[in-house]
């Protein structure tokens, strides 16, 4: 198919330049139709654009021959006289050569000029037979002679234009042919003339004919030519490749600019080199190897494609080199000619690819598929230098804050901070890569020492926690790590992430900010975590959370300014699940939003049936402040329940000021707009809370319970700090509140220290509705707790058995009361759980777990525990022999 396309193509171009007796004969003097006629046509024309000068001279010289002959003659008229058709024609020539010569000035175009050459050869033919009919009445001129000049002078002007012009040649011979009608004696000399008149043109239509046929061919070819050349340049000119050609003595005969300009020189300067000198012998081994390769193809003469090599040049430049030899029509070698390819950007990208592939892009630290490599080769090592080898998983602390706040740029500059912070801290330790979004991990091999991983992590949760300045926005986050050690020759890889990822967890769910070294229980515990977040994303359909609302109190009069609205969990199953187990685990899987706004709107419809001077109070989490449409929510709710806005408190913790910015300031802004309280929870347990309280328009500061629990107690500074808040408070118009009273003496000091309002356990616990709802219509609230800071406390510690779901275990008592006890237990404990404990020599005791952490929780006796029962026995006195120091028996004597 292609070959016949191919000689159809060729049988098309020949049709293409053949010429026809009517192109031949009409070619000169018709309008050129193509630019490639027009390029004809001028090159005819220059054959013939001496035409007029050569008859001129001819003219000239047989006017002057005739004119010495003829000296003496005097002519009756001016018709007669020889000298005024010489005159005139060759004026003719004149004028006629110098037309041609300023044609281009002149702005006639080829085919003009040749149809004045045919004008002019007819006036000139007609001027001259003049001339040869006056010099044949000339009596000093054979009259015989005449028609032979004349027709002489016309074979001379046909034979110069025959080969060139038809219609010139046309024209030129009926002039002839009527100039021997005129001048000869003999009617066989005008038929001589006709039928040689008649050959030339004939043999000019056949040379015309080759002429153009030719012309076409040769321009068609040209047109080819630059097309090639062409597309020659755009393919150097691309920089996509470029050309190269040698001798058959293997030196360079022709090369590209571009592979000149690999060496920053002209092309000619590497004409004349050998093609082999230019590559690099100074390579690695496989370069050589390609070198060589070629070598061998060159001195060969075998064709040869997509050789490898590098240019003997101070850059890093590599070529891809691809040739044929050539050869002569006899089969003599002439040389090589081939192509190159500049595949410098292309090894470059396939680096680049190959990093990318090992590093990520963002940090340039080792990424998932590198680190993983890194721990294989870490516990192969272990294995036979037994020596272990531990795992660091780290996530960061509220880094989707930053990013939904402050935007995905802010958050890319402040990964690769902490990339360098997580670097700086493992130094040679190990090796640090991220795993993608916001989780790294670090792989120490040999690294076991417990005391020495637990310094590292708490060194690097400390500089990760620091602040960061982007981009003129301040961004604060945090860090917790997960570790799991790896057995040498025991440890799998699967094993040692899994560990690392469960002791990870266990350590955001202690309040990140931690670290926890991998524990075999921390299985169940994720398990466990996971069981209870599938129930906490159904809790609100099946109605299981619940609003429970604490007093807030006027101190001066005692009474109610209003209820925090704090939300309650009672599980079907496991009962009542404290709020600090399960709000945590609303954040990390992004029910926060949906609870909270459940919250509000529970809170507003409960609020719009109190009396209209009693506040409600909700706590909006960072992730909810940093929503850009909880305006818009509150506002709605607002509307619906027709509750006041300024009967709303919003409290806020200091986390919404982790990732300061613009959108803070203007979600502030938008929550004033709509008349609501803003107040600052749990103040002094952040970064700067001072300087938070210059910029946000707080109404309210609520004071950390961590001041006011014991703040009567003269063993503490509390009381000065309460005084300090309460004057800066009244100093920036805001009202003050303490959190978490209990006893009567902190009561009293919390009125004289002049805090506005007070909020604990002494007026009031968190209660349902209906309760709350009564409160709200009472007058005032008494008073109801301790009188003392602190129930007296038995120091020494006691042992117990208890059982815990289901297991028996033994554990530690400390810092007994008659409220309560501190108890040490290895097995994590729930608040709200009731236990029954059997303490050893005393009896048993039951209670209720109010707070749990790691390895320890308090213990709330149901009833008043008797702390005389913890006093030792005493022996009958038989059986008790006292021995006294002899320095006793020495005073009494004196």
């Amino acid at each position: 198919m292609r070959r016949s396309r191919f000689a159809a193509t060729i049988e098309t171009n020949e049709v293409r330049d053949r010429a026809s007796i009517s192109d031949a004969l009409w070619f000169d003097v018709s309008r050129p139709e193509t630019a490639d006629e027009e390029a004809l046509t001028d090159w005819r024309l220059a054959g013939l654009q001496h035409a007029p000068i050569i008859l001129g001279i001819t003219h000239l010289l047989v006017t002057i021959t005739s004119t010495i002959l003829s000296m003496r003659h005097n002519y009756s008229s001016l018709s007669d006289n020889p000298l005024i058709p010489a005159a005139l024609v060759i004026a003719l020539d004149a004028a006629t050569a110098t037309a041609i010569m300023m044609r281009e000035r002149l702005g006639l175009a080829s085919h003009t000029v040749m149809r004045a050459l045919a004008v002019y050869l007819v006036f000139a033919s007609l001027l001259w037979t003049w001339y040869g009919v006056t010099v044949a009445d000339d009596t000093f001129v054979t009259p015989i002679a005449a028609a032979p000049i004349a027709m002489a002078t016309g074979i001379a002007l046909r034979t110069i234009v025959s080969i060139s012009s038809p219609p010139l040649v046309l024209a030129n011979g009926l002039v002839s042919i009527l100039a021997a009608a005129v001048l000869a004696n003999s009617p066989l000399i005008t038929a001589g003339v006709a039928i040689l008149s008649a050959v030339l043109f004939a043999y000019s239509t056949a040379g015309a004919r080759s002429f153009i046929e030719a012309g076409r061919k040769r321009l068609r070819l040209e047109a080819h030519a630059r097309k090639s050349q062409h597309f020659v340049d755009e393919f150097e000119n691309s920089g996509r490749g470029w050309f190269w050609e040698t001798d058959s003595l293997g030196t360079l005969s022709y090369v590209s600019r571009q592979l000149a300009d690999d060496f920053q020189c002209e092309p000619e300067e590497l004409l004349g080199r050998q093609f082999t000198d230019l590559l690099s012998v100074d390579q690695n081994s496989e370069t050589m190897e390609e070198r060589k390769t070629l070598g061998f193809h060159l001195s060969a003469r075998f064709p040869f494609s997509d050789v490898v090599v590098s240019p003997a040049s101070e850059e890093d430049v590599h070529w891809s080199l691809s040739g044929n030899p050539i050869f002569d029509e006899r089969g003599r070698f002439l040389g090589f000619r081939g192509i190159g390819t500049d595949l410098t950007e292309q090894r470059k990208s396939e680096r680049e690819i190959s990093r990318l592939a090992r590093f990520d892009s963002l940090t340039s630290l080792p990424n998932r598929a590198m680190m993983r490599q890194t721990l294989d080769e870490a516990l192969r090592n272990a294995t036979h230098r037994q020596r272990g080898c531990a795992l660091f998983m780290i996530d960061l602390d509220r880094f989707k804050n930053v990013n939904d706040t402050l935007g995905h740029p802010i958050g890319d500059a402040l990964l690769r901070q902490v990339a360098d912070r997580l670097t700086s801290v493992m130094g040679n330790h190990g090796k640090v890569g991220r795993l993608g979004g916001d989780e790294f991990q670090a792989v120490l091999p040999g690294a076991v020492d417990i005391g020495l991983l637990e310094s590292l992590a708490r060194t690097l949760i400390e500089q990760v926690s620091r602040p960061y300045q982007i981009e003129g926005n301040k961004v604060t986050i945090g860090a917790s790590v997960g570790i799991a050690i790896g057995d040498p020759g025991r440890a799998s890889a699967d094993a040692l992430v899994r560990n690392a990822d469960l002791a990870l967890y266990a350590a955001k769910g202690a309040g990140r900010g931690k670290h926890r070294i991998y524990e075999p229980s921390m299985h169940s515990e994720a398990a466990e975590r996971q069981l209870l977040e599938n129930d906490l994303r159904q809790a609100i359909e099946r109605g299981e959370l619940s609003v429970h609302y604490q007093p807030i109190v006027r101190t001066a009069g005692e009474e109610i300014s209003g209820f925090e609205s704090l939300v309650r969990w009672n599980h079907p199953v496991r009962g009542s699940i404290s709020p600090s187990k399960f709000i945590p685990l609303a954040e990390e899987a992004g029910l926060i939003g949906k609870i909270g706004e459940w919250v509000l709107r529970t809170a507003l419809e409960e609020a719009a049936q109190w009396p209209d001077h009693v506040r409600v109070a909700v706590n909006l989490s960072p992730l909810q402040f940093n929503d850009p449409n909880v305006a818009t929510m509150v506002g709605k709710h607002l509307a619906e329940t027709s509750v006041r806005a300024e009967r709303l408190e919003l409290e806020i913790t200091e986390g919404v000021f982790l990732a300061e910015g613009d959108s803070t300031d203007e979600t502030f802004a938008n929550l004033k707009k709509l008349g609501v309280r803003l107040s600052l929870d749990d103040f002094g347990t952040g970064y700067s809370s001072l300087g938070y309280l210059k910029k946000a328009p707080f109404d309210k500061i609520k004071i950390d319970q961590s001041f006011v629990r014991g703040a009567a107690s003269s063993t503490n500074r509390n009381a000065a700090i309460i005084r300090a808040i309460v004057t800066l408070a009244e100093t920036l118009d805001m009202d003050t509140c303490a959190e978490g009273v209990e006893t009567h003496d902190d009561l009293q000091l919390i009125r004289e220290l002049g805090v506005s309002m007070v909020q604990g356990y002494i007026f009031g616990k968190p209660s349902p509705a209906e309760t709350a709802r009564e409160l709200a219509n009472s007058v005032t609230v008494e008073a109801d707790g301790f009188a003392c800071i602190r129930e007296p406390r038995h120091r020494l510690m006691r042992r117990a058995v208890t059982a815990i779901d289901g297991e028996q275990i033994e554990v530690k008592l400390r810092n007994i009361s008659s409220m309560g006890a501190l108890v040490e237990c290895p097995l994590p404990v729930s608040p709200g759980t009731e236990l029954a404990m059997d303490i050893v020599g005393v009896g048993p005791v039951r209670g209720v777990v109010r707070w749990a952490q790691a390895g320890q929780f308090g213990l709330q006796f149901t009833g008043q525990f008797d702390l005389a029962r913890l006093a030792p026995k005493k022996e009958p006195p038989s059986a008790v022999r006292t021995l006294r120091p002899t320095y006793m028996d020495q005073r009494e004597a004196s």
